[in-house]
């Protein structure tokens, strides 16, 4: 009988073989325009580029455990690279030249705006022309991750996102620019920071080998930047123009009751229901100690648009919300509401955590002031 490769029997390792070394439709798309991304100054993976010979091959690995065997994920015009010039990971994005998405997208990341503290838009990197096809341009964008992968630990974790969020939607508006799909996946964040030698952009909690495991760095504990992306159905209405209407029933999100192909309504208040129902679903839904959210997003997700606040005044809320959030509130552990524990012990349990923590501090302090 045949040795097992890795666990496989050597037809198994075949048939994995095959199946790993073929690319999808998708792939050899990109795999056809690695010179020119190349040439642009961005590097494939191997798997991507031309005449590549999986690493597996000729070894007896198991292909499951390679690197170049992680295919991209379901989104075809969508491809990680690495920018040549120092490495950084970066996402690119296949879009039609001159669409809405792109131009919005650039304005947003002009120089002069750019300056802006509350902009949370994608950074447009790169954007440029395909040598074969003018129609089709390449928009090359940081590397982002959902916004709560890893998951968020603590309170000040949703501190700072909820802020972060909030001051970026009234930067839109205040440039007039209403999302109109600012729901999960919509918004992501650079997580870089959590991981200072890297990750692998399909294998996310593995380093950037493919093989080797990574924990990340608390978020709390270095600096985040949660971003809006994708702005293929946004809208430009100038602050001077009025009524501020728009039609359309597209996006992630189904529950704006608003939503129509025909009777117009306003998109700013709509984006408004959208980050109110992302905090809903996201944050206040998933963990039993955030009630103090309910009083900021029940506001934001009023069936009436015109009830409804503007991100202005719903920044305020939650300025006056958080300024009620003490130290210890901040420090504290976020909890599942599946959570079966004892309220007690895990209370008294993150009590010490937070205790500690707020030594470390003082006494960090303390050190910093004598030295």
């Amino acid at each position: 009988m045949a040795a097992l490769i890795f666990g496989l029997s050597p037809e198994s390792w075949q048939r994995a073989d095959q199946t790993f070394k073929t690319l999808l439709s998708n792939e050899e798309r990109w795999r056809d325009r690695q010179q020119f991304l190349e040439s642009r100054g961005y590097m494939l993976r191997p798997r991507y580029r031309p005449g590549w010979i999986p690493s597996w091959t000729g070894t007896k690995k198991n292909p499951v455990f390679c690197e170049d065997a992680k295919t991209l994920p379901a989104r075809p015009h969508l491809i990680d690279a690495t920018r040549l010039s120092d490495g950084k990971l970066v996402y690119i994005k296949r879009v039609q030249t001159g669409d809405n998405e792109s131009q919005l997208a650039t304005m947003l990341s002009s120089e002069t705006l750019r300056k802006d503290p509350r902009n949370n838009c994608v950074p447009v990197i790169d954007l440029f022309q395909d040598s074969d096809d003018p129609t089709i341009s390449y928009m090359v964008m940081p590397f982002l991750r959902l916004v709560n992968d890893p998951p968020f630990t603590i309170i000040e974790d949703l501190v700072d996102f909820i802020e972060q969020m909030l001051q970026g939607l009234v930067f839109l508006h205040e440039n007039g620019v209403a999302h109109r799909d600012c729901s999960y996946k919509n918004v992501m964040m650079d997580a870089s920071a959590m991981y200072p030698h890297g990750f692998h952009p399909v294998k996310e909690d593995y380093l950037p080998d493919g093989e080797t495991g990574v924990e990340p760095l608390p978020r709390s504990t270095v600096s985040i930047r949660y971003y809006y992306v994708d702005f293929g159905i946004s809208v430009l209405i100038p602050p001077d123009v009025h009524p501020k209407l728009t039609v359309g029933e597209l996006g992630r999100d189904r529950e704006p009751p608003e939503l129509s192909p025909d009777v117009p309504y306003d998109p700013f208040k709509l984006d408004v229901f959208l980050i109110g129902n992302l905090f809903r679903r996201l944050l206040y839904d998933e963990y039993s100690n955030v009630e103090f959210l309910s009083s900021l997003f029940g506001p934001m997700i009023r069936d009436d648009p015109a009830s409804r606040p503007d991100a202005q005044d719903a920044l305020q809320q939650w300025h006056t919300i958080r300024k009620g959030l003490s130290f210890f509130n901040r420090r504290w552990e976020l909890r599942s509401r599946e959570e079966t524990r004892s309220t007690f012990v895990l209370d008294a349990m993150c009590f010490v955590k937070v205790a500690m923590y707020a030594v470390r501090q003082l006494f960090g302090w303390a050190v910093d002031v004598q030295g």
